[in-house]
């Protein structure tokens, strides 16, 4: 199986072939822990968690290293910490800021069916690296000292820009650059500065201080991975000026050509058709969405999440509506109630070839998803015009598949009754007062008081109960089933 990629650096697809096949390695930019995730941070969390798991699958689990780092030294977590624990010393208040973020993170991320990275190095842990790259790029001419900061000099290399297709000539002020005298040139951006009495610091050569943000990742992704590795990965809100200067800083410390042979980012995330943005009241976190009913009037599980945001083409925007999720969950409901037909000693799982050929063309999830569909209508019973037919329509055979390919996306990794179980939780609603329910219904039918059966029916709709009437063979009798409708 030949996997192909996408590679920003280049702006094409290709086949992908390792430095190493025996060790795989991939960097990917995790969360400043100043904040709980939003949606948008779910995202690449997700998607690179896909990636990470269709290579593990391609050169096996013990051939794969995945860095994805915690940043914890960040001005904006000093900003947060001086404003929820203004009576602390700031160290102690930032360190109460970085635990309850970083906690909350991967509690979100293990809801949303996440793998853990084989490495999660934080900022404060690598200060040491930093300060190294930083006398090498001072020592090779690519760095200067200023207003007791130490900058990268852009001038100094001279194809700067190559990721982002900016030259320096378009380098202007206030594009997305701090601009200040002590500059040389407009895009010099900090990798050391100083630190008052009251700000967290590290003793350096320059003074006690605290890093830039972009020498951060490029002295974890050298620790754990190497000067040049396979992959990079991140969202498209950081090709510039992140990624951008991530190389400049490692290329010019370790004279390599690149720092990762494949940059892969993943597009933007609208909420409802509009940018998200607190200021719009459409911010919405990961843990928002999980626990609170802030967001389409109730809660969604982790799986939900994931499977929606695999349904959009990793490279495409995508626009996270309520439809959308109300979509995604009644899909897992119907793979899980098909999965539910089975025995546990019956169940297996496989992976459908031509479901390994569209992950394997640029990671195309949709039409990965379209194929479980397919699979799922197979599983069913229900071969219609237009759906591939896979195993010859054999039930047993299509659930064996469904399961298999879709345990490589993450999805329908728990036990069908587990599923079951969580919607009845979810819908607020006792069993024994269902049947009291039902009961009143069929009575109202035998009646013949419809508007009262229908009303009783729409009370139950409105708690997530879906009802099914069928006659009983036997007694000709209407009996009334139920299942969870979320």
């Amino acid at each position: 199986m030949t996997l192909t990629l996408y590679n920003t650096l280049t702006r094409k697809k290709a086949a992908f072939e390792p430095i190493d096949r025996k060790n795989v390695r991939m960097y990917v930019c995790g969360p400043t822990v100043y904040d709980f995730a939003h949606i948008g941070n779910a995202r690449p969390v997700i998607v690179f968690d896909v990636l990470y798991r269709l290579l593990r699958h391609i050169y096996g689990e013990n051939h794969v290293t995945y860095v994805r780092n915690i940043t914890d030294v960040d001005d904006k977590i000093n900003a947060r910490a001086l404003r929820d624990y203004p009576a602390l010393p700031l160290n102690d208040a930032i360190a109460r800021v970085t635990e309850k973020t970083a906690n909350q993170f991967h509690a979100d991320v293990k809801a949303l069916g996440c793998l853990q990275p084989t490495h999660e190095p934080r900022a404060t842990d690598n200060i040491q690296q930093m300060i190294d790259l930083i006398v090498q790029l001072l020592a090779k001419g690519n760095a200067y000292v200023a207003a007791g900061e130490v900058l990268f000099d852009t001038v100094s290399m001279p194809d700067y820009g190559q990721l982002s297709k900016r030259n320096l000539d378009e380098q202007q002020a206030g594009a997305r650059v701090e601009v200040e005298a002590h500059k040389k040139n407009p895009g010099d951006f900090v990798l050391w500065k100083l630190s008052s009495a009251e700000e967290p610091g590290w003793p350096s050569p320059w003074g006690r201080g605290r890093p830039g943000w972009h020498i951060e990742c490029s002295a974890m992704s050298a620790r754990y991975l190497g000067n040049v590795f396979d992959i990079h990965g991140g969202g498209l809100d950081l090709i510039f000026p992140h990624h951008e200067n991530e190389i400049a800083q490692s290329r010019c410390a370790h004279g390599t050509n690149v720092m990762a042979n494949v940059w892969m980012h993943n597009g933007f995330l609208q909420v409802e058709g509009e940018k998200m943005s607190k200021s719009l009241g459409n911010f919405v976190t990961i843990n928002e969405l999980l626990e609170t009913e802030r967001f389409g009037g109730r809660k969604w599980p982790g799986e939900v999440l994931r499977l929606a945001m695999l349904m959009t083409h990793y490279r495409q925007p995508i626009d996270w509506t309520v439809r959308t999720l109300e979509g995604a969950e009644k899909v897992l409901n119907n793979w899980y109630r098909l999965l539910g037909e089975t025995s546990s000693e019956a169940m297996k799982e496989e992976v459908e070839p031509s479901f390994w050929a569209q992950l394997s063309d640029d990671f195309n999830t949709p039409m990965a998803v379209t194929l479980l569909h397919s699979m799922a209508n197979n599983a069913g019973g229900r071969v219609a015009a237009g759906v591939i037919d896979f195993a010859g329509g054999d039930p047993a055979k299509n659930r064996a598949l469904l399961l298999g390919s879709a345990r490589i996306l993450g999805l329908l990794q728990q036990e069908p009754a587990s599923w079951e179980n969580a919607k009845k939780v979810q819908a607020r609603v006792s069993e024994p007062l269902i049947a009291d329910f039902i009961a009143a219904r069929l009575a109202a039918r035998r009646a013949k008081d419809f508007k009262e059966s229908d009303r009783i029916r729409d009370e139950l709709a409105k708690m997530g109960i879906a009802l099914k009437d069928a006659k009983d063979p036997a007694t000709g009798e209407i009996v009334t089933t139920w299942e969870v409708a979320r």
